[in-house]
């Protein structure tokens, strides 16, 4: 009987029987995301199809912007994507840490987590059995037990830091950059001797930060639409290169460290800990080249954009600078170096630190989250699967938490006795079980190299050359663009008590 039917009837019933399940598929799906939405917190209009346009630029501004007409917690879709951004404090607590073992996993990232990385960057890893292993790797590793014996390496660098700015002060960013360079790859690799951004082993390893950067973009690669392109040949060519180079770059630098342990002459550093029980931890040994290489993008990139904002906040704010110097010279003097052990008698700086953080957050937009049940907050429900994202720009800028929040006013963090404040925080390294491990190491390296700095300079803007606080890099990570700033030694005999200090 079929095969009286004229062959182009067949086709054509077959492409319309098609075209009927595709629209049915569609009417259903939206109908089901339709009963979602209506749980779902509000959400700018887009789209009926597509939904709403990614931001071009400068996503955290915008999402901030939005937080004032859609209020603290809002949803954006982008085609069958679900964004839930907050932006608030009250629902970061309730949401992001209350709440976070419903919230540990991580969006999908076919290009620059399961292709470039290899499944195997701590950052972007999914949850599951690696990223517990990762978790309980780094929490043995960099907590702040084990973080105290960098303060060494990290005060011997802060101390190069500061007679850098003696040197050549127009190139304070350059100078932040080999502090930060100069300190990952000693605790990471345990490389003693001065680096610097110029060093080829360096630029290679920022190269491939940049890559991944680039392909954690929105959009910029196809197979994160569509990931069942990653099985077809030679569409991640490229990417499958970009890996090979990385796992190259990190297995070479953990060999370097092998052969110097076999010398007797390894230094005490990460990837010796990670070689040492590498079988005790469960590590393969691309999984101990990428925990230790993933560690140069983390750790080096956040701290050599934090301390240009040190800088550039206090050219700004020359009456913050001065209550920060009155306290350094109280407590400290002006005949030594400040040290690890003036920090709790220091509250100033440490109040100074963490306007930096709020005022421009080291992640403006932050790190999506993706919720593995049902979230719920005030009526509203996140339903698992749903992308969240704490934005940390618009978080910052809470008017009932952080008034006047456009302003840099550190003593909002000091209580009426001139002590740090316990009930205020700002979420500056992440959420919940996926904060920052590094946390620890990066808070040292920031308080020594501001207490040091304003101790050692005064610091004040160009006229000539104003600064723009809002010329920062658009990225996942706060870089400010090149600035002008003057240093003037306010120490006498600076590079001979610099020079002389022996920590």
């Amino acid at each position: 009987m079929l095969d009286s039917v004229p062959f182009s009837q067949v086709v054509i019933r077959s492409l319309l029987l098609g075209v009927l399940g595709l629209l049915c598929y569609i009417v259903v799906r939206r109908l089901r995301l339709g009963r979602q939405e209506e749980r779902l917190p509000p959400s700018p209009p887009g789209h009926w199809l597509f939904g709403n346009a990614p931001p071009a630029s400068y996503a955290y501004r915008q999402f901030a912007h939005l937080a004032n007409i859609y209020g603290p917690i809002f949803t954006l879709r982008y085609g069958s994507r679900r964004l839930v951004v907050i932006t608030r404090v009250e629902p970061a607590v309730d949401i992001m840490v209350k709440q976070s073992h419903n919230l540990v996993d991580r969006p999908r990232a076919v290009a620059a987590g399961e292709v470039i990385s290899g499944g195997m960057r701590t950052l972007i890893l999914g949850a599951g059995d690696r990223l517990k292993k990762y978790r309980s790797v780094l929490h043995a590793t960099l907590q702040p037990q084990s973080a105290t014996k960098y303060e060494p390496l990290q005060m011997q660098n802060a101390r190069n830091f500061v007679l850098d700015l003696l040197d050549e002060p127009d190139k304070f960013i350059e100078h932040a950059k080999r502090y930060a360079a100069s300190v990952i790859m000693s605790l990471t690799y345990g490389k003693m001797t001065p680096t610097s951004y110029s060093d080829p082993e360096v630029k290679k390893i920022n190269l491939l930060v940049e890559r991944l950067g680039s392909a954690m973009r929105p959009g910029a690669h196809l197979v994160d639409s569509y990931p069942f392109l990653k099985y077809i040949p030679g569409l991640t060519s490229e990417l499958q290169k970009w890996h090979r180079e990385e796992l190259d770059l990190f297995s070479s630098q953990i060999q370097g460290v092998k052969e110097r342990l076999a010398r007797n002459e390894a230094y005490p550093c990460f990837a010796t800990t990670l070689i040492e029980r590498q079988e005790e931890f469960g590590l393969n040994d691309d999984e101990l080249a990428y925990l230790a290489g993933s560690m140069f993008g983390a750790g080096s990139d956040t701290t050599a954009g934090v301390l240009p904002i040190v800088i550039m906040a206090a050219a700004r704010h020359p009456q913050m600078q001065a209550r920060v110097q009155a306290q350094l010279d109280e407590v400290v003097g002006r005949d030594r170096l400040p040290t690890f052990a003036d920090w709790e008698k220091l509250p100033e700086v440490a109040a100074y630190v963490q306007e930096v953080y709020r005022w421009r957050p080291v992640t403006p937009l932050g790190f999506a989250h993706r919720a593995t049940k049902d979230v719920t907050w005030k009526g509203y429900v996140i339903p698992a699967g749903t992308e969240v994202l704490a934005c940390h720009w618009a978080i910052a800028r809470d008017p009932d938490v952080f008034p006047d929040p456009e302003k840099f006013k550190p003593a909002r963090w000091l209580d009426e006795k001139g002590q740090l404040r316990e009930d205020l925080k700002f979420f500056n390294w992440g959420f919940g079980r996926r904060i920052c491990p590094g946390l620890h190491v990066a808070e040292r390296s920031v308080f020594i190299n501001t207490a040091l700095t304003l101790w050692a300079f005064e610091i004040s803007e160009d006229p000539a050359h104003p600064i723009d606080t809002l010329a920062i890099k658009d990225g996942a990570l706060a870089h400010p663009y090149p600035f002008v700033v003057r240093f003037k030694p306010r120490i006498s005999n600076l590079r001979e008590k610099i020079l002389a200090h022996d920590e």
